[in-house]
């Protein structure tokens, strides 16, 4: 698989996410298979720098094998790379929705699954700091046994959610939202990261990995290029 391929793939799972949204067992299956494509694409990245930057690792690549073989080799310019690609990783999840992605993928390496999914409702078109509410629902091996169920949960649990959310909006002055304008997804906490909804942060995500792929062969190409 090359890269091109696997982000071609995070985008396939992302949509599956977003179509199998709030079932949480098809929905972690799907964030699941798509949180380890985002894993791989960090040693893919570096299966590409060793064969651009000539430092023949027989196996397969990663960082820390990386660095390893460019200071063996005394390749600065390999070094340089790696340096480069660490500070520009960091500087590309400083803000909270990457972090977010980043500590979950960390998450996995670790424990080799992804944090508890919770099903919450929320406003259809959502204002800053709007509140969610979790929706607990009586599952069958981790699925939904039918959206009938999770409606008359949503219906028991919407007056008190209806009252929260339009007393914050009516404090900001912020339209009014009635329950037609209510939805559900499935969300997760990580660390300090709390309601990060998983069909929205995987598909803003991509737009990350595609742009430091663009920097990273930029990078790349720079540091290979005989003047």
């Amino acid at each position: 698989m090359n890269i091109e391929e696997a982000i071609k793939n995070c985008e396939i799972y992302s949509k599956q996410i977003k179509q199998y949204d709030p079932d949480p067992f098809y929905v972690n299956h799907f964030f699941t298979k798509y949180i380890e494509l985002v894993n791989e694409i960090v040693n893919l990245i570096f299966e590409e720098a060793n064969r651009d930057f000539g430092l023949f690792i027989s196996e397969k690549s990663t960082q820390d094998k990386f660095l390893d073989k460019a200071k063996s080799k005394k390749d600065q310019n390999a070094i340089k790379f790696s340096e480069w690609y660490s500070i520009t990783f960091d500087q590309e999840h400083k803000n909270p929705f990457p972090n977010a992605m980043k500590k979950i993928c960390e998450f996995k390496k670790k424990l080799k699954k992804i944090p508890e999914i919770k099903i919450m409702i929320r406003a259809s078109d959502r204002y800053k700091d709007d509140v969610n509410q979790e929706i607990k629902v009586n599952l069958t091996n981790k699925k939904l046994r039918s959206k009938e169920e999770l409606n008359i949960e949503i219906k028991r649990q919407l007056p008190i959610f209806l009252e929260i959310i339009n007393h914050k909006r009516k404090k900001s002055n912020e339209p009014k939202v009635d329950e037609n304008q209510i939805t559900t997804s499935t969300f997760m906490d990580i660390e300090d990261h709390k309601d990060i909804e998983i069909a929205y942060v995987s598909e803003i995500y991509i737009s990350v990995l595609k742009r430091m792929i663009i920097e990273v062969r930029k990078e790349i190409k720079k540091l290979t290029t005989w003047e």
